[in-house]
This record gives C-alpha cells, sequence and structure tokens, in this order.
C-alpha cells in the first residue's frame, strides 16, 4: 500500500500545482485581458450629433438618422440647454470611441423616416438614460415604444430630486414639445 500511496502523492501535487497555474493564469488574464462583458456584437460608427437626443450612424454604409427612444432634449434654439445636452451626447458617445449599439423597440421608425433606438455605447454604458439621469433630458413616451419607460422614469425622479440640469433653479423653462408646437419646424 505504501507504493500506491507514494505513486498518487506526486500526481495529486503535479494536479494540484497545475490547478494553482491555471487559476492564476485566469485571475491575472481576467485583470490585464478582461472578457468583453456587455459590449454587444453589432456597434456602428456615429458619424455626427445632431442634438441631444437625434445622431446619425453608419449602418451597412449607409448613414441613417437615429432618433433616441423614451426621451426629449431641449431643443437648440432652447438656449443654454440644447447646446448642453448636444454636448453631453457628443461626450459620451466620444468616451465610447464613437461606436454604439441600436436597440429597437416594437415600432422602428418615426413618422419622419429617423430610427429609433435605445442607444449603448460599446463599454454597454446605457446613453437614453444618463441623458435623463444627469439632467440632460426628460421622459418622453411614445407607445408602443415603452420597454424601459420605468427605468427613465426612475432617472427622472432622481435628476428632479437632485435639482440636476434642466431640472435645476436656473433649468429649463419649457418643455421641448411644447417649444416645437410653438415654433414648428418649416
Amino acid at each position: 500500500m505504501n507504493r500506491q500511496s507514494s505513486k498518487l502523492k506526486p500526481v495529486s501535487l503535479v494536479s494540484t500545482i497545475t490547478f494553482i497555474l491555471v487559476a492564476l493564469f485566469y485571475l491575472v488574464h481576467d485583470k490585464y485581458f478582461p472578457a468583453k462583458k456587455n459590449i454587444p456584437d453589432n456597434l456602428v460608427e456615429v458619424v455626427s450629433v445632431s442634438d441631444g437626443d437625434t445622431l446619425k450612424v453608419l449602418i451597412d454604409n449607409r448613414q441613417e438618422k437615429v432618433r433616441l427612444i423614451g426621451i426629449d432634449t431641449p431643443e437648440m434654439a432652447q438656449k443654454p440647454w440644447g447646446g448642453y445636452a448636444k454636448t453631453y451626447l457628443e461626450g459620451l458617445l466620444n468616451a465610447s470611441g464613437g461606436r454604439v449599439n441600436l436597440e429597437y423597440d416594437v415600432g422602428k421608425r418615426d413618422k419622419y423616416g429617423r430610427l429609433l433606438a435605445y442607444v449603448r455605447t460599446a463599454d454597454g454604458q446605457f446613453v437614453n438614460y444618463l441623458l435623463v439621469q444627469n439632467g440632460y433630458a426628460m421622459l418622453f413616451t411614445v407607445p408602443p415604444n415603452v420597454r424601459y419607460v420605468d427605468d427613465l422614469t426612475s432617472a427622472q425622479k432622481e435628476a428632479r430630486e437632485k435639482g440636476l440640469g434642466i431640472w435645476s433653479k436656473n433649468g429649463l423653462k419649457e418643455k421641448p414639445v411644447t417649444y416645437r408646437k410653438k415654433h414648428p419646424r418649416m
């Protein structure tokens, strides 16, 4: 029996050392070469930002205008908030390398032909949500596209309670939808 015990010990020791080395490799590998977590594979390139809730992307070598679902940002003429919203959106998109994932809801296009999408940066940040949460946009739902209405409602409540951006003391004086009715597009 002693022979068998002595034969098993080296195998156990080798297995244990191998296991430890493999575990260490994966710990170090994950730290320095993290796996793509929450990074979508179907990223598209951002071409430009029109305003706080509209951008142009390149899909299949064709430019498409995209309107962010569930939110409404001040119009560019609603100074300074329209410009602030656009600048914030540009910052989010540039920080992620100018590539985003588009997630569609029930309706894919609006009456102007724009794609309707929830936008996530290359690193998985939910752009629509961040615009609301940080006070650059307000909730604006158009059924049937209401997938994230609860999340966006919570984000708006948080921004209002904190008095951020458009909800601040010197914030937005008129909702964008009201402004557009008074100043229709030509």
